[in-house]
């Protein structure tokens, strides 16, 4: 359960975090790219059932 919570928290992190808003387009693929990793290492976490 909190291993799904934390997999829809940080998809919506992830879409905020895209260049094509408005307030986020000068950060460039930075924090995106970040959050897309940590996202893969939580989903690679919760399949080995850790989280």
């Amino acid at each position: 359960m909190l291993g799904t919570i934390l997999i829809i928290i940080l998809i919506l992190m992830l879409v905020g975090a895209l260049p094509s808003w408005g307030y986020s387009r000068a950060w460039g693929y930075g924090p995106s790219g970040g959050l897309g990793l940590i996202l893969i290492i939580l989903i690679i976490l919760v399949l080995l059932g850790r989280v």
